[in-house]
């Protein structure tokens, strides 16, 4: 059974920083962060290969945020930096087959951590 448990999210001053992770559990997968903002539609963040040399992001976090991935210990990363207002959302962790691009209905979803930042 896959399980993907996140955890780190919080509130924190326009500026900040936080890290997140997500726990993953039963199988070995592509994986990336969504968001969902209030009154929004969930959104892309970034995703990365298996072996963690491949990453590519969303133009709103681009150079703010970095995933990274601990194989040897089924956990992925996500470091955001220079936080903003406007990244206020529930984030999610994602996990999909490898060889695909982005998760399809078969796509393994944590519950969800909340970011706030405060202006």
């Amino acid at each position: 059974q896959v399980q993907l448990v996140e955890s780190g999210g919080g509130l924190v001053q326009a500026g900040g920083s936080l890290k997140l992770s997500c726990a993953a559990s039963g199988g070995t997968f592509s994986m990336g962060w969504y968001r969902q903002a209030p009154g929004k539609e969930r959104e892309f963040v970034g995703r990365i290969s298996l072996s963690g040399l491949r990453t590519d992001y969303a133009d709103s976090v681009n150079g703010r945020f970095t995933i990274s991935r601990d194989n040897a210990n089924n956990t992925m990363y996500l470091q955001m930096n220079s936080l903003k207002p406007e990244d206020t959302a529930v984030y999610y962790c994602a996990a999909w087959k490898i060889g695909e691009h982005f998760p399809g209905k078969d796509a393994y979803w944590g519950q969800g951590t909340q970011v706030t930042v405060s202006s």
